[in-house]
């Protein structure tokens, strides 16, 4: 079979199924078997088995369970609810203080937790309602809780750079340190976007009661207490990593010890949470774990037929100087991030960009930020944006899909201006890693 058959029958079998409503995994798992038989017969199906043994005994991958459990303990015990609190009497004073407060809580619960889907799913259960009672206009508080989720796509530890990392054989320490600066400055985007509309249009988020505006230091220091925990579980997941006490994998297993013992020590998770605990965390990794199966066994069936090396080569050899084929990269993945889930565009798309970069002279903890931020984008962009969905399986049944949609467009717009940042001053990701070499 040649490389552009074996791409036409490829794409378009893949193509089809997803039309159809198939999930991605049995879609890329089906697609390798009829792909591997007709280019090699029955024995390719040797290759699939060994591929999806080689997934599923892979260690680094223990992190991502770990984390989606972190992120369900943290919701559980109260955690997150105590972190919104204390953060929006922070930010009362400022205008559309609760909705940055909302920021700070996503973005510190993205250095906790991970994973896009608890941290959407925490804020729309705990800000979102009480940003509505206080007259915040719909959109803007959508919007806001929405963004600020998926900042666990971007704010070590993302899942989205353990897996980039394993695939394009990145350190992943390495990359936690590159998109930390980055992380932070979208977090700011955001904030400064908020306040600057409030201020503009200060009907759309009213101010609080004189009392809470006023409430002495005392009482706001006594209330930071309650920061001490998260601020101490982010310590210690990004800390040992950076300080090189401990592997991703590892830190990742402190992290979800210390959840386990924040969550005891506010009296409000026992033995039912811990067994409802075992079993959220069991349903998410599930379509994660065939995801992961289907697309692993056909990267390897299309790489054995040379189309790896055939559409890289299509795409190194562009017209374009290097600067416009990363621009093409991008283009591609914002297309697909509408379609796809980024495990399965990691694992479709990776092995042949990877060979692509690296020809290309750039560098490849660069390019995983690059990535984390168009999957970023990808998590809101309609119609298939997992944030959206996330958030409207949490809100009052008149919030309609559309609305989720329309309030996420300013927030991809900041998330242009963050990546076109990265992409003209590589050093704002590359400046941390090269300090901690």
């Amino acid at each position: 079979m040649t490389p552009e058959y074996a791409t036409l029958l490829t794409f378009s079998l893949l193509l089809l199924m997803i039309v159809a409503g198939v999930p991605l995994g049995y879609s890329t798992l089906a697609t390798a078997v009829v792909v591997g038989t007709v280019g090699f017969g029955f024995n390719s199906l040797l290759l699939i088995a060994g591929r999806i043994y080689d997934t599923s005994t892979n260690y680094v991958l223990i992190t991502v369970p770990l984390f989606i459990m972190m992120g369900v303990v943290m919701e559980k015990g109260g955690i997150a609810q105590a972190l919104f609190n204390v953060l929006h009497i922070w930010t009362a004073r400022i205008p559309g203080g609760m909705a940055v407060g909302c920021v700070l809580a996503g973005a510190i619960m993205a250095a906790m937790v991970g994973v896009v889907g608890a941290d959407i799913i925490t804020l729309g259960l705990v800000a979102l309602p009480t940003m509505l009672r206080r007259g915040y206009d719909r959109r803007l508080a959508l919007g806001v809780v929405c963004a600020s989720g998926t900042l666990g796509t971007m704010i070590p530890p993302s899942l989205v750079l353990v897996i980039y990392g394993l695939i394009a054989g990145a350190s992943i320490a390495e990359l936690f340190a590159a998109a930390l600066i980055p992380g932070l400055i979208l977090a700011a985007l955001y904030a400064v976007y908020v306040v600057t509309r409030c201020v503009l249009q200060p009907e759309l988020a009213p101010m609080p009661s004189a009392e809470e505006r006023n409430l002495p230091l005392g009482h706001k220091l006594a209330l930071a207490r309650h920061l001490i925990l998260p601020i101490g579980i982010v310590c210690a997941v990004l800390g040992s990593i950076y300080a090189g006490v401990a592997s991703p994998t590892e830190a990742a297993a402190v992290g979800t010890a210390g959840a386990l013992l924040a969550a005891l020590m506010t009296g409000k998770f026992g033995l039912r949470d811990v067994h409802d605990t075992i079993v959220q965390t069991g349903r998410a990794m599930g379509p994660v774990m065939w995801t992961f199966f289907g697309a692993t066994s056909l990267v390897g069936i299309y790489t054995l037929v040379g189309g790896i090396t055939y559409v890289s080569g299509l795409i190194s050899g562009l017209p374009l100087p290097p600067i416009g084929v990363i621009i093409v990269m991008n283009l591609i993945l914002i297309f697909l991030g509408m379609l796809l889930d980024w495990v399965g565009i990691a694992l479709l798309t990776l092995p042949i960009f990877i060979p692509v970069i690296r020809q290309l002279g750039y560098d490849t903890v660069w390019f995983g930020v690059v990535f984390c931020m168009n999957m970023q984008i990808g998590y809101m962009s309609p119609p298939f944006g997992p944030s959206a969905f996330y958030l409207k399986s949490v809100t009052p049944p008149e919030i309609r899909l559309e609305d989720i949609f329309a309030s996420v467009v300013p927030f991809m717009l900041l998330q242009g201006v963050a990546l076109g940042l990265i992409i003209a001053f590589p050093e704002i990701v590359l400046w941390l890693p090269q300090q901690l070499r």
